[in-house]
């Protein structure tokens, strides 16, 4: 099951997930994404820029719909296949390998109750400092996709009246919205995820509906990490540990 430099890490005490620190390991945002989405019993779902599989496996036990995992990269795909076969979610969790751009050949169009998405959050330019490690460098920098290609198919694969729930940086926000308006996915929850009390935001959580009115966006209030001493505190610890 575990090939050369994996581990298997388990989250909030049930599901587990197959890791690689020279490969690909989820971190908090996913952890958080998969808890603001707002998934129901029967959520037709689909997640892109899956990496791992972390965000999809997290969400599967909440769902008897389909699930569907959307990476790019081969070697990533692979730990999240053996992670759904790991967890027993082989009957309603499938992967493909594709490039997200593609998703509509694949996953019918108007099809898809909710999409979530932990895209790659850094700007590709010649000033760029990329990972070395080319597996991380994909997952982290738009040098394969960008936000507007991800909210375009996003829109394309969601019902009308489905939702789009994704993760990004708050400096990008005022861009981020913009884009999701352009491909018809209204915002209509914002959440802000602080570090520390005290600090700025270093994450966004953000809800988005198909062909939603205009208007009407929430401002949730503020989610932090950790605590003075350094330790999490109770949200996500519960998030993490159960």
């Amino acid at each position: 099951m575990l090939k050369e430099g994996e581990r298997i890490d388990t989250l909030g005490g049930a599901v587990q997930v197959i890791q690689s620190n020279d490969v690909f390991a989820f971190s908090l945002d996913a952890v958080l994404l998969a808890a603001f989405a707002q998934v129901k019993p029967t959520s037709r779902v689909v997640d892109l820029a899956a990496g791992n599989g972390a965000v999809g496996l997290f969400l599967a036990p909440r769902t008897t719909g389909q699930v569907t995992l959307i990476e790019l990269q081969p070697r990533l795909a692979d730990m999240a296949q053996r992670s759904v076969a790991l967890n027993g979610f082989s009957d309603h969790v499938d992967v493909l390998t594709m490039d997200l751009a593609n998703a509509a050949q694949a996953v019918a169009k108007d099809s898809v109750d909710i999409v979530t998405c932990n895209p790659p959050y850094f700007k590709v330019n010649d000033a760029s400092v990329k990972n070395p490690n080319p597996y991380l460098a994909i997952a982290r920098h738009e040098l394969t996709t960008n936000f507007e290609t991800v909210a375009k198919t996003a829109a394309s694969l969601l019902k009308y009246q489905g939702k789009a729930f994704f993760v990004h940086r708050p400096d990008r926000l005022e861009e981020l919205l913009a884009t999701l308006a352009a491909a018809g996915l209204a915002p209509k929850r914002l959440r802000f995820v602080y570090p520390k009390a005290g600090r700025e935001a270093n994450m966004v959580l953000i809800e988005t509906i198909k062909a939603g009115r205009p208007g009407g966006l929430r401002i949730l209030p503020p989610l932090v990490v950790y605590g003075s001493d350094g330790q999490y505190l109770e949200e996500v610890r519960r998030l993490l540990y159960g």
